[in-house]
Parts: C-alpha cells; sequence; structure tokens
C-alpha cells in the first residue's frame, strides 16, 4: 500500500516513520510511505503556498493552485476494483471532516493509495475540497497543522496490511476492533504491591479465559464508554454478559 502526504514539512515524519511497527513494515516493502513538499509544486520564485483571505480576517489561507497541482501529479495511478470503483483515496485532514474511527481505518487499509493534505494556517481554499474524497478529523480539537492527524492515519491503517503486525490476532484484540474497548492485560510477575493476576489468567482453561476476557471488555467499556454499546457487535452470549454485571453492580 501507498501512502502520499502533501505537506509544507516533509521532514516531520523522517524520524516518526523509522521506528516500530510502522518503521518495519517500510524496511519490508509491505507499505511505502512518500512525504511531498507542497513548495515543489508552486510556479512563483518565493515558492509561496498561503495566501491573505478574500473579505479580510487574521491569519493566511492555503492556497488551491499548488494542491490541485501535488494531486495532479501524485495521482497518476488510479487502480480499480472488480466492480470499477476507485482504490484510491484523497483525504484532507481538518477539523471538518467525519470523525476518524477503526471501522474507516479497516476501510482504508484495503485500498491501493491514500493521498493525505495536510492542512495549515487559518484554513484552506475552499475549492481545495472539490480535489478530496474524504474529508477526516481525528477530534474535536485545534492543532497548529494536519502533519499530526496524517501519521495517525498512516500508523492506525498500516497495522491493519498484511503481514505488518507480528501476530494476525493481535489486531482482532485490540479496542474498538469489535466496537468494545479492549479487557484488562497482565505479564510477569503475578503479584505486584498486593495486586494479584487474575487467578483464570493462571488456569491454562482457555474457554473460561476467553469469556473473562470477554465479560472484563464489556464491563470496561460499560464504564467508560458506554456509547459504544449503540454501534458494538454483541452476541447472545454478550447479553448474557451483560446481565451478569448488571447483576453485579446491583
Amino acid at each position: 500500500m501507498r501512502f502520499h502526504i502533501i505537506t509544507i514539512f516533509p521532514e516531520f515524519f523522517t524520524a516518526p516513520l523509522s521506528y516500530g511497527v510502522t518503521g518495519r513494515a517500510i524496511d519490508k516493502g509491505l507499505i511505502k510511505v512518500q512525504a511531498h513538499n507542497l513548495r515543489d509544486y508552486t510556479t512563483d520564485k518565493h515558492r509561496t503556498t498561503d495566501d491573505s483571505p478574500y473579505g479580510g480576517g487574521s491569519g493566511m489561507v492555503m492556497k488551491v493552485e499548488p494542491v490541485a497541482r501535488a494531486v495532479s501529479a501524485i495521482k497518476v495511478l488510479d487502480s480499480k476494483d472488480k466492480t470499477g470503483k476507485s482504490r484510491s483515496r484523497v483525504i484532507l485532514t481538518t477539523p471538518q471532516g467525519v470523525p476518524f474511527t477503526q471501522a474507516l481505518a479497516r476501510e482504508l487499509s484495503a485500498l491501493d493509495e491514500v493521498i493525505i493534505i495536510c492542512g495549515r494556517y487559518e484554513g484552506v481554499d475552499e475549492r481545495i475540497r472539490d480535489l478530496v474524497d474524504m474529508e477526516v478529523s481525528i477530534g474535536d480539537y485545534i492543532l497548529t497543522g494536519g502533519e499530526i492527524p496524517g501519521l495517525v492515519l498512516i500508523d492506525s491503517v498500516s497495522r491493519l496490511i498484511q503481514g505488518v503486525l507480528g501476530s494476525a490476532d493481535s489486531k482482532e484484540d485490540d479496542s474498538f476492533s469489535n466496537g468494545l474497548l479492549e479487557y484488562p492485560q497482565y505479564t510477569r510477575p503475578p503479584e505486584f504491591n498486593g495486586s494479584i493476576v487474575p487467578e483464570v489468567l493462571l488456569s491454562g482453561d482457555h474457554a473460561a479465559i476467553k469469556r473473562y476476557r470477554k465479560k472484563e471488555s464489556i464491563r470496561r467499556t460499560l464504564q467508560k464508554r458506554p456509547e459504544l454499546m449503540e454501534k458494538a457487535s454483541i452476541t447472545p452470549q454478550d447479553y448474557e454478559i451483560i446481565a451478569e454485571l448488571k447483576k453485579e453492580k446491583k
């Protein structure tokens, strides 16, 4: 899979993408990430990527022409699936976008190419939105630019690509993979400062361990993020666990 990043700070991505899971995935050729300097797509001697807003106001606005040239130059190969649907997406990182979720990360991981436009300044020329397939937000707060959201997208999507994680089951146990928060995890020592690892995890009974983990996953979700239950994948067995938890609470 290929990630293309359009930014005025391409060097911003060098170190973060050199370490950990993402760095190993790049080294193995499982993903390719290329940061494109937006200034390379300008035509004036000052390599201008922003200008003052029409109508006045504070701050500067990202210009449409350099972004349009960059997208056109990068999106050379637009592969399609069997239904003729494009396997490439152009994404603008913006607070106005759809919330970035695990479901969206999974959807993007099935593509061949993702082009990420990192916004800057006070905003972008409205016509830039005509160049993108999707606007994405990583949260309801303000950042200085779209580079950090871009890294979030790359990290989250990459780990869902076949072969990137060491264990095929790792991504299935993560928080949000089934709509629930992840269950508590423990490792050695079995006792620390009076806190003891739950006995079931030391029992070797895989069925009991599986049920314990599902129960604790549901418990944690109900306690910390109850709104997630509305969209979670709940089975008949899960409803039994929910009933148990309600009895325990009483």
